[in-house]
């Protein structure tokens, strides 16, 4: 047995546990609002996060408002972003059924989509324009899935028309994992055919790492694939540069 992951394990447990204490004490103090769950999931992240040992350093100011797009590459990616801001994700419809994360995903406030159903698509950026009314911004992952990281996939563009039509500002955002012992990122994505649990059990037992998160400024784009097009290409240069980070 990896005796590191068996420890990992047990104080994620406490730390989830702990979260659902929060949730209902947050319950009691009073109407949960959009903004409310979503702090209430990034006191969950961060306190996830420290309970496995995962660290993360941020270079440049976290929006308060309009989209935030980023690359994907492990659920981590959630966990990650939620804890550095507030914030609204628009995720897989499929994580919706995951036990806990599934639950604690959706009271944070998430938005569940199809992305092989166009009516699914069409709701789900309605709750977008929605949610870019408030003063908490949405987070999308424009590739549609996670990658083992070698490159930053194709963006779709259809999550970025709500900010579009609102004139809502745009931010880059990129996530890439730095470990330790010098091994390759790739050893902690979560892409393809992988199973969840089997992943989970991997990167708890695997030798420290820290997650560097880069955000551009905020753009006002004309139309959405000049969007997708030009935040892509603005990810995958920070992810090749080097981070300086605070």
């Amino acid at each position: 047995m990896n005796l590191r992951a068996a420890r990992r394990a047990v104080t994620l447990g406490a730390a989830l546990a702990i979260c659902v204490l929060r949730y209902w004490l947050a319950r009691a103090s009073g109407p949960l609002t959009l903004e409310r769950r979503a702090l209430w999931l990034q006191s969950a992240s961060k306190l996830v996060l420290w309970s496995v040992g995962v660290r993360y350093k941020v270079e440049g100011q976290a929006p308060e408002r309009g989209l935030v797009v980023a690359n994907h590459l492990s659920y981590l990616d959630i966990a990650i972003l939620s804890a550095v801001m507030p914030c609204f994700f628009v995720a897989k419809a499929e994580i919706d059924q995951w036990p806990f994360f599934g639950r604690a995903a959706r009271t944070g406030g998430t938005l569940f989509i199809n992305r092989s159903s166009l009516a699914s698509a069409e709701k789900v950026a309605a709750l977008i324009a929605e949610r870019l009314e408030l003063q908490v911004p949405v987070l999308v992952f424009p590739e549609g899935t996670s990658s083992d990281g070698t490159s930053v996939l194709r963006f779709h563009s259809r999550l970025f028309e709500p900010a579009i039509q609102a004139g809502a500002p745009v931010t880059a955002v990129a996530v890439r994992y730095v470990l330790a012992n010098g091994s390759d990122e790739r050893d902690i994505c979560w892409f393809g055919d992988d199973a969840f649990l089997p992943h989970l059990w991997k990167t708890l037992g695997a030798e420290p790492f820290v997650a560097e998160v880069s955000f551009g400024e905020p753009q006002v784009y004309p139309h959405r694939r000049v969007a997708a097009e030009q935040t892509r290409a603005e990810i995958a240069a920070k992810r090749n540069g080097d981070l300086v980070t605070q």
